[in-house]
């Protein structure tokens, strides 16, 4: 199962029958998403910077909150959150998704707002790859992220939502989260490519990946 970032919030998880597409962002950012297939959708909240499902060509299931779904071999599981520390005050909600595909299972965290709640956190708990924001403002910041990472324990962290060329929206650089984790920067890899695993022991990873989206022109 290969996990290819297309900046923000956006990616698309593929596997060997299915593909997944997350938050699909409009041009209005500064980055443009070419028109791609899937065959599900994810939305994390009804904001235009995560719900350009339109960039998705026709025949896509979307998901646009909490629920159980099975669709094309694909498991989502979608958890209610919140936007902000306040409960929705601020942004409103959001769900987390753990999305199983191969028996690979995938966390993204939306625009999560806050520390998951213990409830929350065992819903999507030892993920095999997790997909957290870490560029603050309108989401957890690096500190928090990293706190969120300790909750889940996933194999692979993989950070998204932070400031990128041509991104024209008020977000922090991914250094101040990787000094968090603790680790030093990496050369940005093209995707990652992860397989079901049964090792039971393991060190949480992170890996850092080169947007695939072209800036707006």
């Amino acid at each position: 199962m290969d996990v290819t970032w297309l900046g923000h919030g956006c990616f698309r998880l593929r596997g060997r029958g299915a593909a997944v597409v997350t938050d699909p962002y409009p041009p209005a950012i500064g980055l443009k998403l070419a028109r791609m297939d899937a065959e599900v959708v994810t939305v994390s909240h009804d904001h235009d910077n995560h719900s350009y499902t339109q960039v998705v060509r026709d025949g896509a299931y979307e998901i646009h909150g909490p629920g159980e779904y099975e669709i094309a071999g694909v498991s989502v599981i979608g958890v209610p959150t919140y936007h902000d520390a306040d409960k929705g005050a601020k942004h409103g909600r959001n769900t987390v998704y753990l999305i199983e595909i191969d028996d690979v299972r995938i966390c993204h965290l939306g625009d999560l707002g806050h520390k998951l709640e213990d409830a929350e956190a065992e819903a999507v708990a030892s993920p095999d790859v997790l997909l957290v924001p870490v560029g603050g403002h309108t989401a957890i910041n690096a500190a928090q992220a990293a706190e969120v990472v300790r909750q889940l324990e996933p194999r692979y962290v993989v950070p998204m939502h932070y400031a990128i060329p041509g991104l024209k929206l008020d977000l922090d650089p991914i250094d101040r989260f990787l000094k968090e984790m603790g680790v030093t920067a990496a050369e940005p890899q093209p995707k990652l490519a992860v397989q079901k695993s049964s090792v039971t022991e393991y060190e949480t990873k992170v890996v850092v990946l080169e947007p695939k989206a072209e800036p707006k022109v």
